[in-house]
């Protein structure tokens, strides 16, 4: 187990042998995950490519962060990862609020980010009623009293009817994540819109979307792209909020193609 030491406690991080000669890739997780949805994407890209992961604050093993705390108060635990492992140069994928997350880093630290994949999120997400109304539902019942229709925005309907094991284990992870840490991210989420600071991102990025994303939709994904300049779009058929565990073959496609044209 790696782990990290920070302001406000101690985050769960891992990170492959890393090697100078390759380019280094790291992943953010979803609202209400830890770092194991990314296995089976590390299993496809780890032979290329440096891999970086961690447990946001308030999920996995990581400490949970204050209710008042903002998406930059996560970017700023990613930048300290980054320290801490010596990186100057990474391709960002967040996923979900992980993509909000790899926004913020880039406009905290330019300097370190060569790349960004934007998965399955976009420049603001949801609304102040539908956070204020997941907040007040958790408070009252607990996240299990909410997971069922999170699931259904999570996966498609063909993953949800042929691998019911799998949904099960995920359900799991959802509802055992820590309801302090899962609220102040729903918290930090509310609040941030990064809509006037697409056009200022001047990297490379890969915008992804899912078919049958219930969370945020593709023709939102999409949108984004469009209002960042060096953007590019790709839709996964068949996949919904998280293709990294639907689709891992072709999603794992998509992020090499993508680096190695960097």
């Amino acid at each position: 187990m790696q782990l990290l030491r920070t302001d406000f406690g101690v985050l769960h991080i891992w990170a492959s042998e890393l090697a100078s000669k390759r380019k280094t890739l790291v992943f953010i997780n979803s609202l209400g995950t830890d770092f194991r949805i990314w296995n089976h994407v590390v299993e496809a890209l780890g032979d290329r490519f440096n891999i970086v992961l961690h447990d946001k604050a308030g999920h996995g093993l990581s400490t949970d962060r204050p209710r008042s705390s903002k998406i930059a108060d996560f970017a700023d635990d990613l930048d300290t990862v980054l320290s801490h492992l010596a990186l100057s140069k990474v391709v960002v994928c967040g996923i979900s609020v992980g993509g909000l997350i790899a926004q913020s880093l880039y406009q905290k630290r330019p300097d370190v980010v060569e790349g960004l994949i934007l998965s399955n999120t976009g420049l603001k997400i949801g609304t102040t009623d539908s956070w204020n109304a997941r907040i007040a539902a958790i408070e009252a019942a607990g996240i299990a009293s909410i997971a069922e229709p999170i699931l259904e925005r999570w996966f498609a309907p063909e993953f949800s009817k042929r691998r019911k094991d799998e949904l099960a284990l995920y359900r799991n992870m959802l509802v055992r994540t820590s309801p302090q840490g899962y609220m102040a991210c729903c918290e930090a989420i509310r609040e941030v819109d990064f809509t006037n600071d697409a056009k200022k991102i001047a990297v490379p990025v890969l915008c992804i979307g899912g078919e049958h994303d219930g969370s945020t939709p593709a023709a939102m994904v999409k949108s984004m792209a469009a209002q960042i300049p060096a953007a590019k779009f790709e839709l996964i058929k068949g996949a919904a909020h998280l293709p990294c565990i639907e689709t891992p073959e072709l999603y794992s496609k998509l992020i090499s193609t993508f680096v190695e044209t960097i």
